[in-house]
């Protein structure tokens, strides 16, 4: 679960001041009011299955002898998720036991009923007595909840044919608007697949999966021949190849809920005199079925990578 904090650090300063031993006099202590405020107001939620609960952190600036139960609303105005199709709240009260100083909202995402492409959220007030509230932080009595549909990784899903479209067919391939491509799982590279005939047949290019943060999911391209620049554009220039390289100038990213992925790179010519940055692209490549790939081949309504003609041409 990803948490994004907005400012809430003169609060914390407060509640770390308040940590302390009853009978540790020379640590400094919080000695005022005695507030309840929601820790983070927004969090966003990696919704991967319909069994996972979240907790939505509840703090207050001091720990108290006896247990404060507090009351917890959706405001329907502020938010499109639906409780019990989207989500559940475990309850409609919080309790901070005695002695203690937090407690959790706790929310279930619903996996089935969200979509990948989905933009939902729900936005929680915490309800107490004006004279419980703090002024300073009226909106730390609310907190936005996003539920991001993420599915598990699976390598398996970025093996086969797929769809590239990218601006560098728009600028340097004419009349060329797609390419039917097919990746294959590297034997050797852990999360990482091969485009093969990528742009031009006889080039491949490997692209690496990230996996450790399931809300970031990004891909990473170590430098690489493209082509020739003869096949690429009618003569030699510099060592005679395009190098490919991932651009720093776009996020390059993959879905798995959706097979795709997302991708910026940098070409340029070693050893071209001058400027030798051909320029920066964006690529996107969907996997396919294998059937839709044949209806693909079958009708020539795209370019056809050697690779895939092969295939089809075998069966």
């Amino acid at each position: 679960m990803r948490k994004i904090n907005y400012g809430l650090m003169s609060m914390l300063t407060l509640l770390m001041c308040a940590i302390t031993s009853c009978g540790d006099a020379e640590r400094p202590s919080y000695e005022g009011p005695n507030y309840i405020l929601f820790s983070d107001t927004l969090t966003v939620l990696a919704v991967q299955n319909n069994e996972e609960v979240f907790d939505i952190p509840v703090a207050a600036t001091e720990a108290c002898s006896y247990d404060r139960t507090v009351a917890v609303e959706v405001i329907d105005k502020k938010s499109n998720a639906i409780e019990g199709k989207h989500y559940t709240i475990e309850s409609n009260t919080i309790t901070i036991k005695a002695g203690e100083r937090a407690a959790n909202v706790r929310i279930r995402g619903n996996y089935d009923a969200i979509a990948a492409t989905d933009s939902l959220g729900l936005t929680l007030r915490l309800l107490m007595q004006q004279a419980d509230q703090w002024d300073l932080y009226e909106k730390s009595y609310e907190a936005k909840v996003i539920l991001q549909k993420c599915c598990p990784f699976d390598i398996n899903l970025f093996n086969g044919y797929a769809v590239l479209t990218s601006t560098y067919m728009q600028e340097f391939m004419p009349n060329v608007d797609n390419r039917l491509i097919k990746a294959i799982i590297d034997p050797e590279e852990e999360n990482t697949i091969i485009m093969k005939d990528f742009f031009y047949d006889g080039y491949d290019v490997k692209i690496r999966f990230t996996t450790n943060d399931i809300l970031n999911p990004l891909i990473e391209m170590d430098e690489q021949t493209f082509a020739s620049t003869a096949e690429a554009f009618g003569t030699n220039y510099g060592d005679g190849y395009l190098h490919l390289y991932q651009s720093s100038s776009g996020i390059s990213y993959y879905s798995t809920c959706e097979q795709f992925i997302f991708q910026y790179f940098t070409l340029y010519v070693p050893g071209m005199a001058g400027n030798n940055v051909v320029g920066t692209f964006a690529s996107a490549i969907e996997w396919i079925s294998n059937d839709e790939a044949k209806r693909l081949y079958l009708e020539g309504s795209m370019l056809v990578s050697e690779t895939v003609k092969t295939d089809f041409e075998k069966k």
